[in-house]
């Protein structure tokens, strides 16, 4: 009697936003054979290019990438969703003889994928009363009653994401149970080795401001009204992400083009303090430090192939 061989573990590469993961990435899938599994929500959305730092077809270098461009800005993003079909992609990677190498800093997303995460249903009416709520009196009054019934749920929720904390009381409604209850435990589900990118926050800052310049003067206002004809503004997820908020708020007249920089940036910064805050108390991520300069990157990648040959069976 014969068995199939185990499947290899996944290889995710995680950390904060602008620390070099997609292209390291691309190199690592190169070394090895893998194809890339998108682990950023936004970069979900078709047309959300240049606000995500989306690779273009060029930038991949031929390599695959899965679960990119799979909803319009009209709909919102669900972990549920995510964890079958990304899942389903490492498999067939994985059955090719490739390696799957999941990529991205959504620490939710990344944790369904890879743990043991199990989904309550859902209940849209409830949650499109709850999402009224959050327009009209803010996602703060939410985030007081998440308090009041599942202080352990607020904790690991930051108080300005409307959508996860919706969800939350969703669920405690549905279920009659916290929802802490449902969150993920660091067991796998899918084996895998998780390499964590950091750089020295002084560099990740600079890079962040970097990086919000080049996408204003890029075109992301004009990327920001083409997904306005595209329904932007009635999705509920895609219209707040940072960089399209600002642009909308820009194109209102409510922030001058400059104004609207400065806040995608800090924005991004306090996006990049949360993400790693999400990774860094997980014994399983093995670190390395991102590459500082283009003339840095083989060090890096050199970095994740010695994690891998020390960690992969």
């Amino acid at each position: 009697m014969t068995t199939e061989p185990a499947s290899p573990p996944a290889i995710a590469i995680v950390g904060a936003t602008a620390t070099g993961k997609s292209v390291l990435s691309l190199a690592i899938a190169e070394a090895i054979g893998g194809e890339v599994v998108n682990a950023d929500a936004l970069q979900f959305y078709r047309g959300m290019d240049i606000g995500t730092a989306k690779l273009t077809l060029d930038e991949r270098r031929g390599i695959p990438h899965h679960q990119i461009d799979t909803l319009d800005v009209t709909e919102s993003a669900s972990v549920a969703r995510y964890q079958k079909a990304a899942r389903a992609d490492i498999e067939a990677i994985h059955s090719r003889g490739h390696r799957a190498i999941v990529v991205g800093g959504s620490g939710l997303y990344i944790r369904a994928l890879l743990d043991r995460l199990d989904f309550p249903g859902t209940d849209p009416a409830a949650r499109a009363a709850l999402e009224a709520r959050a327009e009209e009196e803010g996602p703060g009054a939410l985030y007081r009653e998440l308090t009041q019934r599942d202080p352990e749920a607020a904790a690991r929720i930051p108080a300005q994401n409307t959508r996860r904390i919706v969800r939350a009381l969703e669920v405690i409604g549905l279920t009659g149970k916290p929802y802490s209850a449902s969150l993920p435990q660091r067991k796998y589900a899918i084996p895998a080795i998780q390499v964590g990118v950091r750089l020295d926050i002084a560099v990740l800052d600079r890079r962040i401001d970097e990086r919000a310049t080049r996408m204003w003067a890029g075109g992301l206002v004009e990327e920001t009204e083409g997904l306005v004809t595209r329904g932007l503004l009635q999705g509920t997820t895609a219209k707040r992400a940072v960089g399209y908020a600002e642009a909308l708020r820009h194109l209102d007249g409510a922030l001058s083009f400059d104004d609207a920089l400065a806040l995608t940036a800090r924005r991004t910064r306090r996006l990049a303090r949360r993400q790693g805050q999400w990774f860094v108390p997980d014994p399983r991520v093995t670190w390395i430090e991102g590459a500082t300069s283009s003339g840095d990157e083989a060090r890096a990648v050199t970095d994740v192939l010695t994690v891998l040959s020390t960690l992969d069976p």
